[in-house]
């Protein structure tokens, strides 16, 4: 960016220096208005030569009125020139020093091109993850080091009502791409605003923001993976605002989860991302946040719609009708941020009408059924110990602890289907992370999975875990 600033500075300083000597050259041509003695004419030789010619006539003398309309136009083409490069800086010039600032419940990143006066925004955020598997009894499983994601946020901002922004992910390396979120955006007054395209479901803390640097842990937080399936996107439109200064809401109607993918893990694999999506079922979804005092705010969302898609399936033998699904989710959430503390605390539950039938269509084990109640709550702080060794530095180093228990069999219908108690996990992490630069993170954890029920043979299901992390965000 420094390059097309000083690129543009360059040219604008090469087109004034041009100006200023053509104008130079041209008020040099003016004759002066000051008397000058007259120049005698060369006498007549009355006896010359036949060879000899008279003398050429005399030049005309140099208009000053064109000079001086040409020195104004060319002074108005400077001007003109002028503007038009300020303009284009405008629109293209990234900002240098990014403002760490949510808008509207979007990731800082993804908020850049609501701050624009106009035209195109770029961002981004990736991450770069080492996970190591430990205290384990499969001696097979393997460590892996993904380069995770690579996100390009691209927005546009037509007029000061018309807004494009979007999310383009690259995930594992390359592996898979896709849109993350798509939306346009009419901005008519705080209060009321409209959005329609691809949408981030507005639940709980993740699935909106989920840039590295805003979240702590190497992991995004289980609760908010398998009950709350993140990053959940899906297609609609909606509503959204704020109210008296203090209070934001989002209201949109998408499409509903496709239910033949749910299984005794959660929800996550119901969700359809946009792509070609089932829409026989729509969903409604809203959220309300309220900035209570300084740095602490409160709310919640839900989440209700059939997911049954009005599909068959032949898991079972033959075809049989999908049933509605009727899938409802809430959650209620806090947080704190102030005097160097990061607190919050997150609960949701999950319901699935005729969870038990739909097993049935879709053959599940008699331990594998979906649930057709689900639930999660976690609890997380952090402290940034930097400020007691060094004041006024823009960077941290906070650790942090979180305890999750979520179980994504809590009920299960009474139809041969018993509880997956491997299912029922407490999850504890504890870690570091450094910013040298709010852009930048380095993130370390160990997670420890405690489960209800160990495998029919003993054995532990989940290994404990080990992972570190590099991301940024722009």
């Amino acid at each position: 960016m420094d390059r097309m600033k000083n690129a543009l500075g360059i040219g604008l300083a090469v087109i004034a220096l041009a100006t200023i000597a053509t104008v130079a050259e041209a008020q040099q041509a003016t004759p002066s208005t000051e008397s000058e003695a007259p120049v005698a004419a060369d006498p007549v030789v009355p006896n010359a030569t036949p060879d000899a010619q008279p003398d050429a006539a005399p030049a005309a003398a140099p208009d000053p009125g064109a000079d001086t309309a040409r020195i104004e136009d060319l002074e108005e083409k400077v001007d003109i020139l002028a503007e038009e490069v300020g303009r284009l800086e405008s629109i293209f010039a990234v900002p240098e020093e990014l403002a760490l600032v949510s808008y509207h419940g979007l990731g800082p990143a993804a908020s850049k091109v609501y701050k624009k006066e106009g035209g195109l925004s770029i961002g981004g955020y990736g991450e770069n993850r080492i996970r190591t598997f430990h205290n384990t009894d499969d001696d097979d499983r393997d460590n892996i080091y993904d380069q995770l994601r690579a996100v390009l946020y691209v927005g546009y901002k037509f007029n000061e009502s018309w807004v494009l922004n979007s999310e383009i992910e690259y995930e594992h390396g390359g592996e898979e791409v896709g849109v993350e979120f798509l939306t346009i955006d009419y901005l008519w007054r705080d209060e009321l605003n409209f959005r329609a395209g691809n949408l981030l479901v507005p639940m709980g803390f993740i699935n909106e923001i989920h840039e590295p640097n805003f979240f702590f842990g190497a992991e995004r937080p289980e609760v908010e993976r398998m009950i709350l399936p993140s990053t959940w996107h899906e297609n609609g439109a909606g509503v959204w605002g704020t109210l008296a200064n203090r209070i934001e809401y989002r209201a949109y109607v998408i499409n509903g989860f496709d239910g033949q993918n749910f299984t005794s893990s959660g929800l996550r694999g119901g969700k359809q991302g946009g792509a070609e999506a089932l829409a026989n079922d729509f969903a409604f979804v809203g959220r309300v946040d309220v900035d209570v005092a300084t740095g602490l705010s409160i709310g919640g969302s839900v989440y209700t719609g059939q997911s049954g898609q009005e599909q068959s399936s032949d898991a079972s033998g033959p075809d049989r009708d999908v049933p509605d699904a009727q899938t409802t989710i809430y959650e209620l959430h806090a947080q704190y941020k102030g005097y160097g503390a990061s607190l919050r605390a997150l609960w949701t539950e999950a319901f699935i009408d005729e969870a038990g039938r739909l097993s049935r269509v879709l053959a599940a084990d008699p331990t594998s059924a979906i649930a057709q109640q689900m639930r999660g709550w976690y609890l997380e702080a952090g402290y940034d110990i930097l400020p007691l060794f060094m004041e006024s530095s823009r960077a941290s180093i906070e650790p942090f602890f979180r305890f999750e228990r979520y179980d994504t069999q809590r009920d299960v219908a009474d139809l041969g289907f018993d509880r997956d108690r491997t299912k029922d996990v407490n999850l504890y992490v504890a870690g570091i992370q450094v910013k040298p630069i709010p852009q930048l993170v380095f993130k370390l954890d160990y997670r420890h999975f405690d489960l209800a029920r160990t495998s029919s043979s003993g054995a532990r299901e989940r290994a404990d875990e080990v992972q570190g992390l590099v991301g940024y965000v722009f």
